[in-house]
């Protein structure tokens, strides 16, 4: 923490105001799931649907080359949000292209996850049931593929009322055979657009000024930009690669980093702080 007093008196803020002016946004690949298990890395939504099930080796192929190249130009500390921004469209528009042309079949998508490494960090079950219990909303804003991160939020059994996805999702044909993307593409760079757009039409946000945002990326830090008139905003940034390179610049955005944390252990106290009447404890 950077300004460990300042965090602290938001919390305090938060907690006098309750749990009934909180909402938690959230970003999903990489931030509610892990990064890495056992030092290999996990796989985010779309590489989940590296699956044979849905796409060929050909296709496999040149995702991966994909990624080789776009994905250090994202991560890369010397290059600001707005050089990187075209580069994210590019990357992003490549693979959805990719993946509609081997015209995957919806009903195979359960499985693909079910095969898949995917996991959420440690501690996501109190997350989401702490949230659910409480009556607090949480919206994820996701790169990924919005249809993926439902499924494996089912599968994992926390898909509750409260939980709202913003996020790529397919668009598939009467067969169930995915013909294209809908809507406008959701990258790293370009959150605070849909936050403005598609926060102001869930009713259940109005009336909860605080958040609490959770995220892995610089680009995240946008996501609350569609709170309407926001009292305090606390932010928690999960630095997952590269970190020596990057960790002046998350400490400088984010008001707590966590560093190669696979657990949601910092966020759960700081709900419990918030929704409970409890002893404020956030460790250095």
């Amino acid at each position: 923490m950077r300004e460990r007093r300042r965090v602290e008196e938001t919390i305090r803020a938060m907690r006098r105001a309750g749990a009934c002016r909180l909402q938690v946004i959230s970003d999903f690949d990489m931030t509610l799931s892990r990064f890495a298990h056992n030092g290999r890395r996990v796989p985010t939504t779309h590489n989940i649907l590296d699956n044979r099930l849905l796409i060929n080796e050909e296709c496999t192929k040149k995702m991966k080359e994909l990624l080789n190249t776009y994905y250090p130009i994202e991560i890369d500390a010397s290059r600001s949000a707005k050089e990187k921004l075209p580069f994210m469209v590019e990357w992003w528009t490549k693979v959805h292209e990719l993946l509609i042309e081997q015209r995957i079949r919806k009903d195979m998508l359960a499985q693909a996850v079910k095969e898949s490494r995917t996991m959420l960090r440690d501690g996501y079950k109190v997350f989401f049931d702490g949230l659910h219990e409480s009556q607090v909303p949480l919206l994820i804003f996701s790169a990924g593929v919005g249809d993926v991160l439902e499924e494996v939020i089912r599968q994992n059994g926390v898909f509750h009322s409260n939980v709202h996805v913003i996020s790529n999702y397919m668009d598939f044909d009467h067969a169930g055979v995915l013909r294209a993307f809908k809507g406008q593409l959701i990258h790293t760079f370009n959150k605070r657009e849909g936050a403005v757009t598609q926060a102001a039409g869930l009713a259940q946000l109005h009336g909860r000024p605080n958040v609490l945002l959770l995220g892995d990326s610089l680009g995240d830090l946008t996501m609350a930009d569609g709170v309407s008139d926001p009292h305090h905003v606390l932010t928690v940034g999960f630095l997952n690669d590269q970190v020596e390179e990057r960790k002046e610049l998350y400490m400088n955005a984010f008001d707590i980093v966590l560093v190669r944390d696979e657990t949601m252990d910092v966020p759960n106290a700081i709900l419990r702080n918030i929704t409970s009447s409890g002893r404020l404890e956030v460790k250095a």
